[in-house]
């Protein structure tokens, strides 16, 4: 199952306070800017510095390119 679009909207990175990108076939949230991810555990997304971990180079590209990926927080009118 999905993350909630209404708690999309509200996610954002604990560290720089960005927002996120959201892909729910890995089941991940993941900063670009840092390049960590945070898994999503039975539809709870765990936002913690300790359990984030490191993305290659090959995960950024392939998380970045997924069409069904969404970035959290309000769009901007």
């Amino acid at each position: 199952m999905a993350l909630d679009p209404f708690l999309l909207d509200l996610l954002e990175d604990p560290g720089d306070h960005g927002p996120l990108r959201y892909v729910a076939s890995r089941d991940v949230l993941y900063n670009p800017r840092t390049r960590q991810a945070y898994e999503v555990r039975d539809d709870i997304p765990v936002l913690l510095a300790t359990e984030a971990r490191v993305v290659d180079d090959a995960e950024h590209e392939e998380i970045m390119a997924d069409p069904q990926g969404r970035d959290t927080g309000r769009a901007t009118p």
